[in-house]
Order: C-alpha cells, then sequence, then structure tokens
C-alpha cells in the first residue's frame, strides 16, 4: 500500500527528520543508521534466533495523521496539532496518544484542551489508571481540588488492596499544590470514609487526614486523628512521623513518638528523624541520647555517625564528636549509604540527597571540616591542618579557607589570616558577600571588633538592605558598646524581615543585660519566643530579663529550662548567677564547674564569678 505524501513531508523523511515523539506514540523504535552493518560483522559467526515480529498499529494514513499534527505543533499552530493527535487518540484508543495529545495542551498552555484530552482518555479507556491520575493531577494544578475527588476515587478504588496504602499516604503531597488547603482537607476526608475503619487501610488514611488538617492549621482535628492511629496500632512508623512534623510546633506530638520508640520493632528511621527534629529545636542533649542509642541498635548507619559528631562537637566534646565522625568517614569509605537511602523513607518531606556517591562524598567532605574543628579544639592546629587538606571541593574551597585563617588569627598573624580570605576568587556576586562575612567572622574570633565593624560596613555598603549582614553588623556595634547603632540597625532587621527572631531577641537581651527598658526588653524577647517557640537561647533571655525585674522564681523556672536544653556556658552562667543570688549555692557552684570546664575562656562567664566572687 502506497500513500502520496506532500513535498515537504517527503522532503523531511529524505533528510531522516522524523519526530521522535511521532515515533514514541506510536509504538516504533528508531535505530542507528550503522548498526545493521556492523551488528550483522560482529554476529556472523552466529546462528541467531529471532524473535517473532509484532507489527505495530501504525499503518500509513495513521503514520500521515501523526506526522502533520506533530507538523502543525512545530510550525506554531498547537491547536491544529492538537486537534489532529486527539482525533487519532480517539481512533485508535491509544494510550501514548492521549499523553502526547495532553502533553501538546499542556506546552501551549491550554489548560481546558488538557481536561478535554484526559476526558476523551478516560472515556475511550476507561480502566486507565494512567488517565485517573492525569486527570487528579491537573486538576489539583488547576486548583480545581474538589473536582479532582472524582479521579482520585476512582483510582483508589482500580488500585490492588496490598497498594492502597502506599497510595492512601501518598495523598498529602499529591494534594500539596492546591491553594485551599481547608477544602483539601474536607474533600478527602469524604474521599476517604471507606477506608477509614478498613484494617488494611485505617491508619495510612487517618496519618493523611492528620496530615492534611495540619496543614489546614486545624490542630485539635490533627491531633485526634493523630491520637487514634497511634492507639489503633503503635508499632506503625506513620502516626510517629506525623508527630515528628507536629511537635516543632505542638509538644503534645512527642509522646506519640515516645511511645512508638518503646516498641519492639520501632523504626530506626523515626529515632534519626526525632533526632534531627530535636537538634532543629536545640535540644542537642536529648538528641545525642536517641542517636546513641540508635548507633548502638544500627551501628551501619552511617548518618547517624555523623549527627551525633556534629552535635558532640557542638556540646565541646571533641574527643566524642572525633570518634563519632571518623566512624562515619570509615562507613562512608566502605560503601555504606550516607544520605536518604540509608534508611528508607528516612524523611517522607525531605528531598533526596541525589546520586548515593554524590551524597557520600558531600558527607565525607562535612565531616572533615567537623574533623578539623575538633581537632583545633584541642589545641592540635597541625592535625586540623591535615583533615582540612583532604577537603578537595571548589564548592567548599572559602569555608577551608576561612577556617584556616582562623587559626592563624588565633595565634596572632591577623594580616596573613585576611589575606587569605581576600585572595580567594569571586565567580559570581554571591562569592563577595560570602568573602566579606568570613573575613568579618575571622576578625570576631579574635576580637578585632573595630576592624570587623568595619568591614561589614563595608558588605553592607555593597549589599544594601540584607537582613543578615545588618544584623552582624549590629552585634559586632554591641561589642563596641555603640547601642543606639546597634538598635538603628536591629531595627531596620525587623523592618526587613518582621519574623527575624534573632533581631527580637537581641535587642531585648541587651537592654536585659544592661537594665535599661526592661519592660520593653521582655516584650521582644516574648515576640522573639513566640516567632520561635522553646529556643533555649531565648527562653535564657526572658529568665534573665525576669531576673533584672526582680522575679526570680520565674527566670529559675525559665533558665533551668534553658539549661536542661541546651547545656551552654552561657545559659549556664546566667543560671548559676540567679541560683547564687536565690541562696542555692550548692547548686551554683555546680552549674558553674561544669560550665568552667566545658568553657574557662568565656567572657559571660569570667564576668558572673568576677562579679559574685565566686571560688570554684
Amino acid at each position: 500500500m502506497s500513500t502520496c505524501f506532500p513535498r515537504r513531508c517527503r522532503a523531511l523523511l529524505r533528510r531522516g527528520i522524523v519526530p521522535v515523539a511521532l515515533l514514541a506514540a506510536s509504538g516504533v523504535q528508531a535505530a542507528p543508521a550503522a548498526a545493521p552493518a556492523a551488528a550483522a560483522a560482529a554476529s556472523a559467526p552466529e546462528i541467531v534466533v529471532r524473535e517473532p515480529v509484532v507489527n505495530s498499529n501504525l499503518d500509513a494514513p495513521l503514520f500521515y495523521q501523526l506526522l502533520v499534527g506533530e507538523l502543525q505543533l512545530r510550525t506554531g499552530q498547537p491547536t491544529t496539532a492538537y486537534q489532529v493527535m486527539l482525533d487519532a487518540a480517539r481512533r485508535t484508543q491509544d494510550e501514548a496518544l492521549f499523553r502526547r495529545t495532553v502533553e501538546i495542551a499542556l506546552q501551549s498552555r491550554a489548560g481546558d484542551q488538557a481536561l478535554a484530552a484526559i476526558a476523551a482518555w478516560r472515556t475511550a479507556l476507561p480502566q486507565s489508571t494512567e488517565a485517573m491520575r492525569f486527570q487528579a493531577q491537573l486538576l489539583i494544578a488547576l486548583n480545581k481540588p474538589a473536582e479532582a475527588m472524582d479521579p482520585l476515587g476512582a483510582l483508589l478504588k482500580a488500585t490492588p488492596p496490598k497498594e492502597r496504602s502506599g497510595l492512601i499516604a501518598s495523598l498529602p503531597r499529591f494534594l500539596q499544590r492546591s491553594s485551599d488547603a481547608k477544602l483539601v482537607a474536607a474533600s478527602v476526608e469524604k474521599l476517604l470514609q471507606p477506608h477509614l475503619n478498613a484494617p488494611d487501610t485505617r491508619t495510612a488514611s487517618r496519618v493523611a487526614l492528620g496530615r492534611l488538617w495540619w496543614a489546614a492549621e486545624d490542630a485539635p482535628r490533627a491531633t485526634a486523628l493523630l491520637e487514634t492511629a497511634h492507639r489503633d496500632d503503635p508499632a506503625a512508623p506513620g502516626p510517629a512521623l506525623l508527630a515528628l512534623e507536629m511537635m516543632r510546633t505542638s509538644p503534645a506530638a512527642e509522646q506519640v513518638v515516645v511511645d512508638h520508640l518503646k516498641q519492639p520493632k520501632a523504626e530506626p528511621m523515626v529515632r534519626l528523624n526525632y533526632a534531627r527534629v530535636l537538634t532543629g529545636l536545640q535540644r542537642y542533649p536529648d538528641a545525642v541520647v536517641q542517636l546513641e542509642q540508635l548507633t548502638r541498635e544500627q551501628p551501619e548507619v552511617a548518618p547517624g555517625w555523623l549527627t551525633l559528631g556534629a552535635l558532640h562537637l557542638e556540646l565541646r566534646h571533641p574527643k566524642e564528636a572525633e570518634a563519632a565522625l571518623k566512624r562515619f568517614v570509615e562507613l562512608a569509605q566502605a560503601g555504606a549509604p550516607t544520605g536518604s537511602a540509608a534508611l528508607a523513607h528516612a524523611d517522607e518531606d525531605e528531598d533526596d540527597d541525589g546520586p548515593a556517591g554524590d551524597a557520600s562524598d558531600r558527607g565525607v567532605l562535612q565531616a572533615y571540616l567537623l574533623l578539623a574543628q575538633a581537632a583545633e579544639m584541642r589545641g592540635d592546629h597541625a592535625g586540623a591542618e591535615a583533615w582540612l587538606a583532604k577537603v578537595d571541593s571548589p564548592q567548599r574551597a572559602l569555608e577551608v579557607q576561612t577556617r584556616r585563617a582562623e587559626m592563624l588569627a588565633r595565634q596572632g598573624k591577623v594580616k596573613e589570616a585576611r589575606a587569605l580570605v581576600q585572595q580567594m576568587p569571586e565567580r559570581k556576586p554571591e562569592d563577595a558577600r560570602a568573602k566579606l562575612l568570613a573575613e568579618a567572622q575571622v576578625l570576631r574570633e579574635v576580637k578585632r571588633w573595630k576592624d570587623a565593624s568595619e568591614v561589614l560596613a563595608q558588605a553592607n555598603r555593597r549589599f544594601p538592605d540584607d537582613a543578615d549582614l545588618l544584623y552582624e553588623q549590629a552585634m559586632v556595634e554591641e561589642k563596641l558598646n555603640r547601642l543606639p547603632e546597634m538598635e538603628r540597625l536591629l531595627r531596620r532587621v525587623i523592618e526587613l524581615k518582621p519574623d527575624h527572631h534573632h533581631a527580637y531577641n537581641a535587642l531585648g537581651y541587651t537592654l536585659a543585660d544592661r537594665n535599661q527598658r526592661l519592660q520593653e526588653a521582655k516584650a521582644l524577647i516574648e515576640k522573639a519566643l513566640q516567632l520561635s517557640p522553646g529556643e533555649p537561647f531565648i527562653t535564657d533571655s526572658l529568665g534573665w530579663v525576669e531576673y533584672r525585674l526582680g522575679n526570680r522564681k520565674a527566670a529559675l523556672e525559665h533558665l533551668r529550662k534553658a539549661y536542661r536544653a541546651r547545656p551552654d556556658t552561657e545559659i549556664a552562667a546566667h543560671l548559676g548567677e540567679v541560683l547564687w543570688v536565690d541562696g542555692q549555692q550548692d547548686e551554683a557552684r555546680k552549674v558553674l564547674r561544669e560550665a568552667q570546664r566545658r568553657d574557662a575562656k568565656n567572657e559571660v562567664l569570667s564576668e558572673v564569678l568576677a562579679r559574685l566572687k565566686v571560688d570554684l
């Protein structure tokens, strides 16, 4: 059978310009032109057993129709291309052609045409789960969540029972693009009614609904669903993972996590994520407890060792940090997964680390930098340099040079330290900003406050209204006792970024520490705590302002809470002083001794010991 092609089409075919999408849509595979001869020569001595030839549905009229459609699309006539392709899809009832028709409509930003094509797809092939999924996704993208429930319901019904819980669990992420979170939650609640009491799907359904109502800011409903799901199946990780999301702003959810981890077969991924949340809340000692248990029970889980090492370093435990970090490097170099692949679904809301090798490299480089910091903390500068020399990464170059510069500055070689940072190349504007911040950090490390202020002032001239740069300069101005300038800068930060809790806290604490405008200081600190609930340093500030106001009982309550969450030297100094003044001198000595063991050179601690004339 022969077909007469227009001259334009024949020319394209002679030149080999046949759209790949056309061949893919029709089930035809293209092969390299030179392959047959090479393959024949290579396989000549062998007897080749060929598979039976299966003819595709592509006949000459259909081929012509598809070619015309693709040419119309290429010449800027997407509407005609859409109509031609949709007609072909309807006649052949071919899923690939329906998919291609939808793609053409979406490329032209014709949402209604795409919906019409999917409706035709579902009419022609009512059992197509791909069509159901496409329709639901498009309706969500077009912000029509209520209409998306029909294809989602059909998809749930068509999904095999063993896979249904997984589909239900994925609904919150699937629906997250909708702008009406309450409508989505209410619609899905109706959709999942048949599955809420079925043994195989009830936990997944309640967790999915809990996550959706939490996103809709209905905490009571989310909490009730969470508690029911956990009560029905205490060993299931889903409720515990939802509780981890909620506990950042709903502390009561933490009990679900704690109860889950008491189960004999508790998921290691839950413990790892629990430690991450505790770290985010700056509850470092609690996070260390969880990570130590994880590394005992699952010693091959590399990410646990890396996080444990970083936390020990933050708590100024360099020997423990080195042991954990070296174990991480050993596992990573032996080929153990170091990214999200280390624990299946370790964090459903966290992006994958990418290829395992890339994640491993990034983790090892981070470990080297932390090991350098631990060595320096022990006073081993040669050891620190040896670890830094292992970091061979252009992306980490400034960080490595900054660490080297800080070590030089602490040895009195400030000029050489600054030159080391200044000589770093600038490939993009962000590099210049990062260099100025790094140079200021080096100067702050050795208390060269005036020089640091000049560098940051230069940075703020070059990058005006950068909230982070303004905040950094404000902190240096406080050290120079330029309080009006510090306050001006912090007020500007708050103006630019009203949720900058550090700015509220810094201004409030500075006023409280100098016994100035105490009621205003307290209001600023309370605002910071509202923006970042439970943060230990802000809780410490609140305790300190209460002490300045003469409320010792409230001060001790806040300071003890802050110290339990993060036994930092400055928090310990504040707690020790209030305990001492309150007559609890034995406890005060204990707290102050612990702080002195961690960081005897801390300025705040030294001031407190001198002011109280305490003999430890």
